[in-house]
């Protein structure tokens, strides 16, 4: 069921939906989420069942940002026992937005939603329906929203309403409610750190560069290692279409349809770089900008995926930090 999130019944009917123990879908302001009560056990078991998700991967669960400078300060405590200095020095200079903090978990909140992990993901969204939903929510007792990407489990996550729809067709009208905020302006998933250890660990990359999480916080990043906290997003193969993703340069993609020809058909493209294509050859030209690249890439990979092409050959992000999110997500999608 998809409503309109400028109406303010239906935030209320959605956040009454999230009190009772159902899910919602939730835009933010980097993928919409499958959303539900992050201490709700049995709700958020719903979200692991719908995804076909594996329940020791962990959620992230969104706060509500408040009032005053750090009014997300009450949701934080709620599911942290220990916040680093570092931390608070992100959350300072990045909530709201596409950032995600794991910290040490209380015990006794969000269990399942950690995936049984003792740390948990925290993040305060930007997107202002988010925000409108988190807020009518807490009038209800809900302390914080679990929401991963609203789409089936390692597949392409979704940037409208309507990607949400296709993704859970077998789920009844009381099953999921749809919360339609148009399309999501960062599109792609929250920058992740791990502020579980004495050092900041970066554990997936997104908008946000190294260089502007270290100045803030004060610290060098560290690169993930073996002791990391289990997180949303960083398996191997991930945000994957149906069709075969394939990862190359100019050079190689020149040459590659130089070969194929008009044999090339089963094909789609997704470049920065000018290729002479036959007719019939799905192609969408990647922006030179990483935020616009970033915006569409989901999108992108869904459309190109209906046309039924076997393969989709996407050409290399460019190497500059600007891009480390956009590559990260093509680089899992073609593993």
């Amino acid at each position: 069921m998809l409503l309109n999130a400028t109406d303010p019944a239906a935030i209320e009917r959605a956040a009454q939906r999230l009190a009772a123990g159902s899910l919602v879908g939730m835009p933010t302001e980097t993928v919409y989420g499958l959303a539900a009560n992050a201490d709700h056990a049995t709700a958020v078991h719903r979200i692991f069942e719908a995804k076909g998700r594996p329940a020791d991967h962990p959620l992230i669960v969104h706060l509500a940002a408040g009032s005053g400078a750090q009014g997300w300060r009450a949701g934080v405590d709620h599911y942290a026992r220990e916040v680093p200095a570092f931390a608070s020095a992100l959350m300072r200079a990045f909530w709201p937005g596409p950032l995600t903090l794991i910290l040490p978990r209380r015990e006794g909140v969000a269990a399942v939603a950690a995936g049984g992990q003792d740390s948990v993901g925290l993040r305060c969204p930007a997107h202002p329906v988010a925000q409108a939903l988190l807020n009518a929510a807490a009038a209800h007792g809900v302390s914080g929203i679990a929401a991963p990407s609203a789409n089936r489990f390692g597949r392409v996550s979704p940037t409208t309403a309507a990607h949400v729809a296709e993704e859970f067709t077998a789920l009844a009208d009381e099953d999921l409610l749809i919360l339609d905020g148009g399309a999501c302006p960062v599109g792609i998933e929250s920058t992740i750190v791990d502020c579980t250890r004495a050092q900041p660990v970066l554990l997936r990359p997104g908008m946000l560069t190294v260089a502007e999480l270290e100045a803030a916080c004060g610290q060098p990043l560290r690169a993930r290692d073996e002791a990391a906290p289990r997180a949303s997003g960083t398996l191997e193969s991930h945000y994957a279409p149906r069709a075969t993703v394939r990862l190359m340069d100019a050079r190689q993609l020149r040459a590659a349809f130089q070969v194929l020809g008009s044999d090339a058909k089963h094909i789609a493209v997704y470049s920065r770089c000018p290729l002479e294509l036959h007719r019939g050859v799905p192609r969408r030209r990647m922006p030179d900008d990483a935020a616009a690249a970033a915006q569409e890439l989901f999108a992108v990979l869904r459309e190109l995926d209906a046309t039924g092409v076997r393969l989709i050959w996407v050409e290399t992000p460019p190497a500059d930090a600007a891009w480390d999110g956009v590559r990260d997500r093509l680089q899992r999608a073609a593993a």
